[in-house]
This record gives C-alpha cells, sequence and structure tokens, in this order.
C-alpha cells in the first residue's frame, strides 16, 4: 500500500539548521485516510513512529514556511518547456528583492497571467531539501510552501488560523504568511477593488480549530465587517498539516514543487523509480529465465531435427545406394519422382513402355508433323529403344529428348546429320 507522510516546521522552530528541529506530521495512506499523526517532533521520533509499523518506501512531502518563498507571474510566450526554463531567469528578475542568480527558480503551471513561479533562495533551498532527504523508509517526492496547499473550495480567498500567524491562498495562484492581528488590514486592501476591476463580492473562507477562531475574534470581525467581503468560518477539527494534507492528496490545491532541476530528488536518490527497483529485479530475471528456457529448448529442436535427418538419410541410402542427388532438402522431392517413374513404367522398362513414353511426347511435340520415325529398334539386353527419326529442325529433336527425360527415362541424340531436307538423327531412350 501506498502511504504519504506530510511533515511542516513548528512555527516556534522554523529554522532547518536548528539542532532541536520539530515538525507537526501526519501520515495518509492510499485512500486518503488518516493513520497516524504528531506535533512538535523531531525527525527521529518520527521515523521511528514508521518503523514500528513497518512501513517502507513512503512518499514524503515537505511543508514549508510560505514566507520562505516567493510567489511571481512569469509572461513568457514559449510553449516549449526547455525554451521557458532558459528565459525564466528574465521574465522574474525585477519582481526579486535579490540577485536572480542567488534565487532557486520553480516553474508552476500556465495562467491567463502568465507562468506560476515560486523563487526561494538557494540557501534555504539546500538546508530544506538537506532536512527532507534520506529518510529512513521515506523517499523524498515534494517540498511545497505550505500556504499555497490552503484549500480555496470555490472562494477567492483562503485563510488559515494559526496561534498568532495565518496562512493565506488565492484563486490566482498567490500564497502568502501574515501575522493574523494584520488581517485587519489584509481586508482593507481586499475590498478596494483595481482600476481595471468590477466592484463585486471577494469570497473568503476562513479555517481554523475552535481555539484559534477564538483567540483571533478580534480579526475575524474585522474581515466580516470589511465592505465587498463575504466570509465564510470552515471550522477544523484536527491541526493545520491535517487540513493541508488533505488538499493536496485530494487535488484542492495547485501547489507549485520547488523539487526542481538540482534540487529534484531524482538526481541522487533514483526519483519514482527507486520503490519499483524489486519488481523490476524480478521482471528481468523473470524475463532472463523465458529467454534461456526458450534458447534451451531451441537448441534440443534442432539437435532432434538433425537426428532425424540422419535417419531419414540413411533408410533412402539403404533403397538407393548409388543416388548422389538427395540431401535433406530435396529428398523429398527426389523420392516422389522416382515413384512416379517406376509407377508409370510399371516396374519394367521395357520396349512397350518405352514406345509408350517415346509416343506420348512425340504427340505432345507442337508441329510433330515435321517429324518422322523411319525405323524403331528395341535391345532388350541393353534395354535401350533405338528410333532413326527425321525432322525439320534439331531443335525439335532436342524438344522431343528433353520431354522424355523429364519423364525419368534416358534419352539421348546421336549421329545427327544436317542436309537439305532437315536433320536425320538416332534417339535411344533407356529405362534411366
Amino acid at each position: 500500500m501506498s502511504y504519504h507522510l506530510y511533515a511542516r516546521p513548528v512555527s516556534t522552530s522554523a529554522d532547518p539548521a536548528d539542532g532541536q528541529f520539530r515538525m507537526d506530521w501526519v501520515l495518509l495512506d492510499a485512500s486518503g485516510e488518516l493513520q497516524a499523526s504528531g506535533q512538535g517532533e523531531t525527525r527521529d521520533n518520527i521515523e521511528d513512529a514508521l518503523s514500528r509499523n513497518s512501513l517502507e518506501g513512503v512518499r514524503l512531502i515537505g511543508l514549508i514556511p510560505g514566507d520562505e518563498a516567493l510567489f511571481c507571474f512569469a509572461d513568457i510566450p514559449a510553449k516549449q518547456v526547455r525554451f521557458i526554463r532558459q528565459a525564466l531567469p528574465f521574465a522574474v528578475e525585477e519582481q526579486l528583492a535579490q540577485d536572480v542568480e542567488t534565487v532557486h527558480l520553480a516553474l508552476g503551471g500556465a495562467t491567463e497571467d502568465g507562468y506560476r513561479v515560486a523563487a526561494i533562495d538557494h540557501k534555504r533551498m539546500a538546508l530544506w531539501r538537506e532536512t527532507f532527504l534520506e529518510w529512513e523508509a521515506a523517499d523524498l517526492e515534494a517540498i511545497y510552501p505550505d500556504a499555497a496547499l490552503v484549500p480555496l473550495r470555490g472562494h477567492d480567498w483562503a485563510i488559515c488560523l494559526g496561534d498568532d500567524m495565518a496562512l493565506l491562498a488565492s484563486r490566482r495562484g498567490e500564497w502568502m504568511t501574515m501575522r493574523t492581528e494584520n488581517l485587519s488590514v489584509f481586508a482593507q486592501t481586499l475590498a478596494m477593488p483595481t482600476e481595471d476591476e468590477v466592484a463585486a463580492e471577494v469570497q473568503v473562507v476562513v479555517y481554523g480549530t475552535e481555539a484559534a477562531m477564538a483567540a483571533n475574534e478580534q480579526a475575524l470581525s474585522a474581515l466580516v465587517d470589511t465592505p465587498r467581503l463575504s466570509v465564510h468560518r470552515e471550522p477544523m477539527e484536527g491541526s493545520i498539516v491535517e487540513l493541508l494534507a488533505s488538499a493536496h492528496y485530494h487535488h484542492a490545491a495547485e501547489p507549485i514543487n520547488l523539487c526542481q532541476g538540482s534540487y529534484a530528488p531524482s538526481q541522487r536518490e533514483g526519483g519514482a523509480l527507486r520503490a519499483w527497483r524489486p519488481a523490476i529485479a524480478i521482471a528481468a530475471a523473470w524475463f532472463l529465465l523465458v529467454i534461456g528456457a526458450q534458447l534451451g529448448m531451441g537448441y534440443y529442436h534442432q539437435q532432434q531435427a538433425r537426428a532425424l535427418e540422419e535417419q531419414v538419410m540413411a533408410i533412402y541410402h539403404q533403397a538407393f545406394p548409388n543416388d548422389r542427388r538427395a540431401t535433406p532438402q530435396n529428398v523429398r522431392r527426389v523420392l516422389e519422382g522416382q515413384l512416379r517413374t517406376a509407377g508409370q513404367q510399371g516396374g519394367d522398362a521395357g520396349f512397350l513402355p518405352l514406345m509408350k513414353h517415346t509416343g506420348q511426347q512425340y504427340s505432345q511435340l507442337p508441329g510433330n508433323q515435321s517429324v518422322l520415325f523411319n525405323s524403331v529398334n528395341y535391345t532388350r539386353s541393353r534395354g535401350e529403344l533405338v528410333v532413326d527419326i527425321r525432322a525439320d529442325s534439331y531443335e525439335r529433336l532436342n524438344a522431343l529428348r528433353s520431354g522424355i527425360n523429364d519423364q525419368g527415362l534416358d534419352a539421348s541424340i546421336g549421329s545427327v546429320v544436317n542436309d537439305s531436307d532437315g536433320t536425320r538423327a538416332r534417339l535411344t531412350v533407356s529405362g534411366g
């Protein structure tokens, strides 16, 4: 089963370099249900909780303070990611308060205002990555600004109240963190429409526990009393990290993953393939086993085929010891020809069979009127039929001989004499 671990620094210990660094955390299962949680615990405590439950390959999502990363837009006309990343520093340089070369830029999705971008100092990003990297039984998947995960649920702005800090997120994708005492001033800013904006209600949802709502009642009253603001309170039963984890798991927010470029987990940890390495190894071993078995069976069948060919040729040579024409590839065709000839001869290459085949080929010869048999002689001792024959050309005699040979007999032409009337020759036909 797949698990997601969300870890968020406690506000009083938000420096990853602090040896007493503590975090609130929740563990969700594959269905998004809460399986375990803790507040103000160290990394060792969280890893111990995972070990006690024998969990491995847990996906770790780090939630850092929202004010660590600056939100901005990048107006870039390019569509290909490679060109967008090349132009990104130039597109946001004027929106940054420090040298762009000292800032890590993470690219988000495209909107009507341009591409959403998260900017964070390189040193801070390196510290946060190191904080969430190489946990026991947990693989780093992403790092998000926590305020970017506050769910809007159809509102224009969402506010999540803490003890003395508030997380804010807008429909445009902006996020910020501010002290709750400053919400009244921020409310006045929301109520003031821009020059090109039609005055309309601004829908605001406020999340908070009963204790947080009570502690910040004055700030909430200021929000409710501000014109143009329609404020909806959404009480929370769990902690802030539970709200953010649920919003991320159920895709109720579109945060920008800061683990990009040189900070991507795949640069060192093998990325998403790491969890699949055992399955890949098993699949590779099975594939090699199947291929080996196929090769072994192929070699076995090849050896069997060779043995059968040798047996066939041995049997054939017993019946036809003087035949050197037959091979394993053509033995069937040669044998069929010999059987056909033997059947046509009726087992006797005497005068009648020889005369029969010679007469058949003569009758099938084109223009046979120009071919004349002057005499026919048969020698029993040699099994030869000798025909004195005349034709208008040698080609007709040769065609007759070829036809007889095709029947499996042995025909030859001798004593050829060419004169003004044509060609005279002696055609000798034997049983082959």
